[in-house]
């Protein structure tokens, strides 16, 4: 009986034990809560009744506690409490959480987000209550893991939304919450990477104020109030910043942004090309100063950064601009080619509308005209441009094509259509010259006109009928020519034959030339000796002659002086002995007969060594006057040489007779006959005697 009542004792002691423990348990007074969760406490009654205001209970009222339980075994009053036993929240590496508060102070009528620039942490919901306010947070939660009470706070991260489920419609709401910035890839940081641009719309904090459509910078010249990108939305705000579009841009970088605070835009950066310039139409800044001057009335030019076109273009280069707050209108500062062309266009696109320009000649004909101008736009000059026209398509169309329109409207009606084509240089050299002025008046350079060949309209043929009747007097024209050219070319031929028919008798020409050429140069010399031989001869008888007459009047003189020693003594023997010696010297001739006979026989000796030919070929008359004979010069000579000493004075009677004259006369002609050889005849010449 005692051992059955120490078995009962026992078990009942052991029922009391599992019966204490089920209750413990069913009253929720012991709980264990592991590591890597925590538990969420929610009393469920409590001496001083409920929450009145908000979700979370901070004096002890029934409702959720706002600390939670960390891991391990917790002790509780029994069947006061319910624990909700939830995981951390765990942010991945380069990921961001958003948190919802479900309680804290309600959110002013001008915020989107409930501001966190008192209560950041959400660990601590106490703190949080005090100056926090409900609603999506301004602050992210950036990776790392957290342990959040999820009764007050939800987070929505990437691959999950953490949150303690109140009600049915929770899930549909957090579902739409986390779409939203699944939507603005807001989980992720925003990367901006070479040659993109950021541009950040801001959808809290105060309004733009009336007129502004770009929100300006702020805090960056303050260190304090400097917002690091819009990654502090307390900081942005509290240096001014306002919603809506911004002018500030992000570059190259990560940034950890709040997409529900602001949304980033990515465009690319403004490219200025080389051979460009980028004027700036800016739609933001203050209202500047006008830099154009008074002569300029086509608007204003401001310093860059303030309201309206920027009188210094943006250089070659990349820039970070942002092209909601203003316009980079491209100009090209290198030369480019406007074309009057219907089916050609160059690749800047200003002339795509541009055709060819109708025209009237002088004698009416309608063709059109293709045209190509070569325009440059001075760099400094092109906000002077922009300002003026807008852009430049604007100008080329407004006011380019009219003006260059008409002015070849101009010329064609001055000149028929020959005239057009071939005066072209001279018509395209001239508007040069003359646009150039034109195109100043709009701060550009003309460069070039190039005018191409004009054209028919569509279904007429008259200007190709011109040109044909052009090219066929053209034809014309070089076949004359060539002609010409043939006709040359015979000519060349023939001479070509005939160089080497010469070629081929060459040798006999040369042969015969220099056979003439060496009997000339025999005859010159024989002709030279010849001369040679009669300058001799002659110098030789001059050089006789003077010998002979040496002597001879050597010989006179000796004679003289004989004659006058024997005549003086002969005066002593008387005047007959005296004519008996005249008579003895008149019977020998006497000394100058004498001489002449020498100098005669010399005379004929040189002749006759000399081989020259004396014959006459003339004859000339000789003898007495009134007598008609006829001898050789030689006679005559012969007369000439004796008359003075053979004749007498001039008598009107016959001369008398004398043998011993005679004598001597006929042995003179002895003498010549014997040196001509018989070749010619002597006349005895006529003597007078006293």
């Amino acid at each position: 009986m005692q051992q059955l009542t120490s078995h009962l004792t026992l078990l009942f002691t052991v029922g009391g034990i599992v019966v204490g423990l089920l209750a413990i348990r069913l009253s929720s007074s012991l709980r264990y809560i592991p590591n890597d969760r925590i538990g969420i406490v929610e009393k469920l009654w409590s001496g001083r009744g409920s929450v009145r205001n908000g979700l979370i209970a901070l004096r002890g009222e029934a409702g959720f506690q706002p600390d939670v339980l960390r891991g391990g075994w917790h002790m509780m009053f029994p069947f006061q409490y319910r624990v909700h036993v939830v995981p951390l929240v765990t942010i991945p590496q380069g990921k961001i959480g958003y948190v919802f508060a479900r309680d804290g102070k309600p959110l002013l009528p001008t915020q989107a987000l409930a501001s966190s620039a008192l209560a950041n942490d959400f660990t601590d919901v106490a703190s949080f209550l005090r100056v926090g306010q409900r609603g999506p947070q301004r602050s992210i939660v950036r990776e790392g893991t957290y342990a959040i009470n999820l009764a007050q706070f939800i987070v929505l991260a990437e691959d999950r939304v953490h949150y303690l489920p109140l009600s049915t419609d929770d899930a549909q709401m957090f579902k739409v919450m986390s779409q939203v910035l699944v939507d603005r890839r807001g989980f992720s940081p925003v990367v901006i990477t070479n040659d993109l641009v950021g541009i950040v719309t801001v959808h809290d904090g105060p309004s733009l104020p009336q007129g502004e459509i770009i929100a300006p910078t702020v805090g960056e010249d303050d260190p304090e109030l400097h917002h690091n990108s819009f990654q502090d939305p307390e900081q942005f705000l509290a240096a001014g910043g306002h919603r809506g579009r911004q002018l500030q841009v992000l570059v190259e970088g990560t940034y950890y942004i709040n997409r529900l605070f602001a949304t980033v835009e990515t465009i690319e950066k403004t490219v200025v090309e080389v051979g460009h310039v980028g004027v700036v139409v800016s739609y933001t800044g203050e209202a500047g100063k006008d830099l154009s001057g008074d002569g300029y009335r086509h608007g204003e030019l401001v310093r860059n950064g303030s309201r309206g076109v920027w009188s210094e273009p943006l250089l070659p280069g990349k820039y970070a601009f942002n092209t909601y707050a203003g316009s980079v209108l491209m100009v090209p500062t290198t030369n480019f080619i406007l074309k009057w062309i219907r089916s050609e266009a160059g690749g800047h696109g200003f002339d795509e509308n541009l055709a060819e320009i109708s025209l009237i000649t002088k004698d009416a004909f309608e063709p059109n005209l293709p045209l190509s101008v070569v325009v440059h736009i001075d760099y400094k000059k092109a906000p002077l441009v922009v300002q003026q026209f807008g852009d430049i398509k604007k100008l080329v169309e407004q006011t380019l094509d009219p003006m260059v329109s008409a002015y070849f409207k101009n010329v064609g009606q001055t000149r028929t259509l020959i005239q057009l084509l071939q005066d072209r240089s001279a018509i395209q050299d001239l508007s040069g010259e003359q646009m150039k002025i034109k195109f100043a008046a709009y701060h550009l350079e003309l460069r070039e006109v190039l005018i191409g060949t004009p054209t028919s309209p569509a279904k007429d043929h008259a200007i190709e009928q011109i040109l044909t009747q052009l090219r066929a007097r053209q034809i014309a024209e070089e076949q004359i020519g060539t002609y010409g050219q043939q006709e040359k070319a015979a000519a060349k031929e023939r001479e070509l034959r005939e160089a080497e028919a010469r070629a081929r008798t060459q040798q006999a020409l040369t042969e015969s030339e220099l056979s003439i050429a060496i009997q000339s140069n025999q005859g010159k010399a024989d002709y030279q000796r010849s001369v040679q031989q009669a300058a001799q001869i002659r110098a030789l008888a001059e050089a006789e002659a003077d010998k002979t007459k040496l002597l001879g009047d050597g010989e006179s003189y000796r004679i003289k002086s004989l004659a006058e020693a024997n005549a003086e003594t002969a005066a002593r023997v008387g005047i007959a002995q005296a004519m008996a010696i005249e008579e003895q010297v008149r019977a020998y001739g006497g000394p100058q007969l004498q001489l002449t006979r020498q100098v005669l026989d010399r005379f004929s000796e040189a002749i006759e060594a000399g081989r020259i030919d004396i014959v006459p070929k003339v004859m000339i008359g000789g003898g007495a006057a009134g007598g008609g004979g006829s001898g050789s010069a030689f006679e005559a000579l012969l007369g000439l040489l004796l008359s003075d000493r053979l004749a007498g004075p001039a008598t009107s009677t016959p001369a008398t007779h004398d043998p011993q004259l005679d004598r001597a006369r006929d042995a003179i002609r002895d003498g010549l006959k014997k040196t001509l050889g018989g070749n010619g005849t002597a006349t005895e010449p006529t003597v007078r005697r006293s």
